[in-house]
This record gives C-alpha cells, sequence and structure tokens, in this order.
C-alpha cells in the first residue's frame, strides 16, 4: 500500500504544506550513539485549508514541539508504524500565513538506519570514534523528522556540537567552527535546495588534502595521501562534466574517504562526495566512480526523481554520463569497454539474481510496499543508461543528443521530475525527427526483463580480455602456459574482464586456478575489483582456498556490490553454508543498517 498519493515510501503532503529550510542544532553523543538537539523547519502552505503538517520518522523519540514564532506548544500524533518508519503529524498553529516554522525537539535512536557509529578500534587511526551517515534511500528519516520525499526540496543549514578532537562535516559549504566550553561547534550551510536523503554528517580524526581549486580530499591520516593520488584527475572529471552539463552550481567538490564499513562505491552528497576506501588502488583504475558522482552534480542532485519508482532518471542519467565523461578523458573504446563490463553485471541481475520477469527488472517499478533498498540493484543504472545510449542512436547521434541533455537539466534544475515528464520534455524537442515515433516508451519503462536493444559496442579492447580467457580455458595443464606477459600488459578493467569472462564459462580446473594465482600474483593484488573477481572465480570452481579469502573480503570492508554476491556465492556452496552463515552473524554488528538487511536477506535469515 502506498503511503501517500504522491510518494509510496514517504508519508508526506507537500501538496499541501511543503519544507523550503531545514535549520538543525544538534550534539553528536558517541557514548549513547545518538544525535540530540531540535529541527527547525520553515514550512510553506500550499494549500490553505491545511491544518497540518505530515512528516516522516522513524525511531525518533520526539520531546516537544512548538510555534517558533510564538513558543506555543503543538499538539502532534507520531505513530502508524510501517517498514518504512512512522507518521508525525503535527497540528499548525491558527494563521493565515503561507509560511511558518515548526521547532522540533528530538533524539535519534541508537539503531539509527542513517547513522553508522564506529568505536575507536573500528577506526584506522584507532585513537577516536567515528560517525556518518548515509539517508538515501528512505533514512534522513532515522536522522530527523522530516518530509522525505525525493519530491521535496529545501535549503539547510546547521550547527553541529562533537568532541573538541574530532572534525564534523556536511553536504555543505562550511560556514566555521570554534572551541566552545571544550566541545567543537560546526557551522555549515546549503544554499541549493535539495532533498532530503542528500542531508549528510561525518565526524572524526579527519585530515584533507587540496587536489584541485574547488576539492580536497578527506580522510583519516592513514589514507589521505594515497586518496589524494587516485583522485588527483577530480578537476579534469569536473571540468569535462560542466562541457558536457553546464555550470557547476554548488561550489566546492569535496571528497570524504570513509572507514570501510560504508555501503556503497560513493554517494553523491553534494559538496562532500562520499567515497568507500576501495577505490584505493594505487593506479586510479577506479576513479570512474568519481566521475560518476561528479555526474550526480546534474543528474540527481539538480534533477532530481518525484519518487523512487523513477530512480532511473538519477541512476541511468548518472551512469550514462559518467560514460561520456570517461570517453572524453580516456577515448571511445574506453567508454565502451566500462559499458561492456557492466552489461555483464546487468545480465547476472536480470536473469540470474532477481529472475527476467520480476517486476523489480522494470525501469519504472512500481514500489507501493516495497522498500526502495529491497528494489535497489544495477538495473535502473545499467538498463536506464541503455535506454539513453538507444535515444541517443535513435535520433542520430550525440551531436544532436548532448545539447538535447544540457538543455534538459536547465529546464528542469532544482525539480523533481517523473518518467512522463522526460518523455515529453524528449518528443518537444525531437518532434521533427521520424525515427522517434517508432520508440516503444512502455516496454522501456514497465516491462521486466533485459533491454530490448544493445549498443553496437567497440570491443577492441574487450577483445584481447576475451582471447586470454580462452587460452586458459583450453590450455593442457600437463604443458607450459606461455601466456604470462599477456596479462600483465592489460589495463586494470582489462584484467576485470578476463576473469569476468572465465566466471560466465565452465568452472575451471584447480590446478589451473593454482597457476594463475602463481603467475599472475593475484592473491597480492590491491585492486579490491580484481581480487573480488579472482575469489569467485575460486567459489564458482569449489575451490577450497578461496573460502577464506572471500569470507575475509566480505567482512573487512561493507561495500555490497562486493560483500552481497560474495555471501551469496558461499551460500550456494552446500557444505561452506553454515559457515558462511556463522560469518555473516560473527560480524553483523559491524556492518551498516542497509548491508545487514540486504545480506541477512540473501541467507534467507530474513523474510
Amino acid at each position: 500500500m502506498a503511503l501517500s498519493p504522491g510518494d509510496p515510501n514517504s508519508y508526506s503532503r507537500p501538496d499541501q504544506v511543503k519544507t523550503t529550510h531545514v535549520h538543525l542544532e544538534l550534539e553528536i553523543d558517541f557514548e549513547k550513539k545518538v544525535l540530540t538537539g531540535h529541527a527547525l523547519l520553515t514550512l510553506k502552505k500550499l494549500d490553505s485549508q491545511a491544518s497540518v503538517v505530515i512528516l516522516d520518522g522513524r525511531k525518533l523519540v520526539i520531546h516537544g514541539i512548538k510555534d517558533e514564532a510564538t513558543g506555543e506548544a503543538l499538539k502532534y500524533e507520531y505513530g502508524s508504524p510501517s517498514g518504512f518508519g512512522e507518521k508525525l503529524e503535527v497540528n499548525l498553529p491558527s494563521s493565515s500565513s503561507t509560511e511558518l516554522k515548526i521547532l522540533i525537539s528530538y533524539t535519534t535512536s541508537p539503531e539509527s538506519s542513517a547513522l553508522q557509529w564506529l568505536s575507536p578500534a573500528q577506526t584506522a587511526g584507532k585513537q577516536h570514534p567515528y560517525l556518518f551517515s548515509q539517508c538515501e534511500a528512505i533514512h534522513a528519516r532515522s536522522m530527523l523528522p522530516c518530509q522525505d520525499t525525493p519530491s521535496v526540496k529545501a535549503t539547510y543549514s546547521a550547527t553541529i556540537t562533537a568532541p573538541p578532537d574530532l572534525t564534523v562535516l556536511m553536504s555543505a559549504i562550511r560556514d566555521g567552527e570554534a572551541v566552545v566550553e571544550n566541545k567543537k561547534v560546526a557551522k555549515f550551510i546549503q544554499k541549493v535546495p535539495i532533498q532530503s536523503y542528500l542531508i549528510a554528517i561525518a565526524a572524526g580524526a579527519l585530515e584533507s588534502r587540496k587536489i584541485g581549486p574547488r576539492s580536497h580530499v578527506w580522510s583519516e591520516a592513514e589514507f589521505v595521501e594515497k586518496a589524494a593520488f587516485d583522485f588527483s584527475e577530480t578537476e579534469t572529471m569536473l571540468k569535462t562534466a560542466e562541457e558536457l552539463c553546464g555550470p557547476y552550481v554548488w561550489g566546492i567538490y569535496d571528497i570524504l574517504v570513509l572507514p570501510p564499513s560504508f555501503p556503497f562505491g560513493g554517494m553523491e552528497n553534494p559538496c562532500l562526495t562520499f567515497a568507500t576506501p576501495t577505490l584505493l588502488s594505487g593506479d586510479k583504475s577506479n576513479a570512474d566512480v568519481i566521475a560518476h558522482e561528479i555526474a550526480h552534480s546534474w543528474t540527481g542532485n539538480l534533477v532530481t526523481n518525484f519518487n523512487f519508482e523513477h530512480f532511473w532518471l538519477n541512476e541511468g542519467f548518472t551512469v550514462f554520463t559518467e560514460r561520456k565523461i570517461v570517453g572524453r578523458m580516456h577515448g571511445e573504446p574506453a567508454r565502451h569497454f566500462s559499458a561492456i563490463l557492466r552489461w555483464k553485471d546487468l545480465q547476472e541481475t536480470v536473469n540470474v539474481n532477481l529472475g527476467p520477469t520480476n517486476p523489480l527488472t522494470a525501469l519504472v517499478p512500481r514500489l507501493a510496499g516495497v522498500d526502495p533498498d529491497d528494489a535497489f540493484s544495477v538495473v535502473p543504472y545499467e538498463k536506464g543508461s541503455t535506454f539513453l545510449w538507444y535515444l541517443e542512436d535513435t535520433v542520430g547521434g550525440a551531436a544532436l543528443f548532448e545539447p538535447f541533455l544540457k538543455s534538459y537539466y536547465k529546464k528542469f534544475a532544482y525539480q523533481s521530475i517523473d518518467s512522463d515528464m522526460f518523455k515529453s520534455y524528449f518528443l518537444e524537442q525531437f518532434s521533427g525527427v521520424e525515427a522517434v515515433k517508432s520508440i516503444d516508451w512502455d516496454t522501456w519503462f514497465y516491462k521486466p526483463g533485459m533491454p530490448i536493444y544493445k549498443p553496437k559496442f567497440d570491443e577492441s579492447l574487450a577483445k584481447e580480455s576475451w582471447a586470454l580467457a580462452e587460452k586458459w580455458q583450453s590450455w593442457d595443464v600437463s604443458t607450459p602456459a606461455p601466456f604470462e606477459k599477456e596479462f600483465d600488459n592489460f589495463s586494470p578493467t582489462q584484467k576485470q574482464e578476463f576473469l569476468g569472462t572465465l566466471i560466465n564459462g565452465s568452472p575451471l580446473e584447480h590446478a589451473k586456478l593454482e597457476k594463475m594465482g602463481a603467475m599472475y600474483s593475484l592473491d597480492a593484488c590491491s585492486n579490491v575489483e580484481i581480487v573480488f573477481r579472482w575469489i569467485r572465480l575460486g567459489i564458482k570452481a569449489r575451490w577450497e582456498p578461496s573460502v577464506a579469502e572471500a569470507l575475509k573480503l566480505a567482512t573487512v570492508q561493507g561495500r555490497m556490490k562486493f560483500v552481497r554476491p560474495l555471501f551469496k556465492d558461499l551460500y550456494g556452496w552446500e557444505e561452506k553454508r553454515q559457515q558462511t552463515i556463522d560469518t555473516f552473524l560473527a560480524h553483523r554488528g559491524e556492518m551498516m543498517y542497509v548491508c545487514a538487511e540486504m545480506v541477512a536477506k540473501d541467507l534467507h535469515l530474513s523474510p
């Protein structure tokens, strides 16, 4: 059942009363693992008859709510729990004014699904605790009472109090800090209206390095130099994105490398991209994730999906733009090769993990009664990007399509839209193109399964990987293996494709795996993307040494891209199933909420 007419996953009714600004005054309490303080919400009545404002919350303790102008206590009801949190319904003061402010005093729960609390022992430096948030998709409501729907965009400001030795960062411009009564007080301002899931906070023993005219990289001291090296091309990526998309409106573009338990590759929090340390490969090969997060500055953050049924408008556009950046920086074959790599991921997700008739493989799924986290997969990313590739082909190529995209970002900037609004604008702009009439929009939007179109990929970089994989598959282990140097000459992405091709083939003999591991020093590799595929190749062959390595990689970091497939692969190996479950249960408390919940479902430990 949908929670409201506009968003199946939010109780809020922004068609009646809408938030225009949020001000947070919060103290970080590491001992109790809570944020406590208040949220001051500036509201605008769109329906003059509205007598209540409906907000989302999740396990919040509400201490009181009052009218900021008069100090009058306001009545409220907090309840109607669902799998998506609780409804907070606040009676508005009787006033003829269309704008009002309400002050909500509250404390988060130690079990807040948005917040990850790390003890000093769980950090790289081992001296200080660490806090970070992850609010997408619908976890902001566990950090603050809000209209937790991407259809609402508001500016925000914050004053955060923390222990004096820690640095506090947010998805906003830093607006000064001081030590007052032995506590750090940091202020922030975000003048660009954003949706609730982009509110982000982090606090820890952080250092920074300047990596460009508008960029710093932040992390614990142990990672900062590596991060500065791997992300040194950030300004080039920003300039390339501006050529494609228009002016960058957010002022600064900083990157925070988080502790390993962060569940995603990156999170496009404005002014401060959050990034996983698994990107730090020492060869810049995983920096395409930064290109992805930079692209979000237009696709998702500036033009936003109205609700998560239209998530492809965020992620499909971002993948498409990310690859355009890669193509301009490294050549068209590199753009195509990136798409080839992920096409395989899409095939595995659609045909194996979810099933080709699963409604969640549609570009625009129905999410009434469905948690967006449960719907999360590569489908909106890769099927969405493929659809845009198809549209570009259909209208006559990049020379026509890229200017259209730039105009689309300009027209819908600072707005939240749905798929039909994109479709209408596209048809309006390309009304004179005959081929556009043949687009089957309903199939693209609503039919499950693989895309009905596959781009004509430039396979030049991939063919070398495929050829080496074929040599290993056909090699007679009683003869010498004469292909040592080919792998060493590969780029990191070619190595990934080589291993991915083998994973998609028949299981390799153990003797071949032993030879490959030794010949290519795969156990000593620092690139997690390569190690991940190497381990999966071993599990497929039921090769015993891969088990310990898989369980280690699945528990020393929390990126779901790696954690979930490894646990699922091991669960499918019946003799290792109990060991897999026991390992997960032993480490569950170290994982961020969303990762732990998803793995529990993958291992059939929760519905």
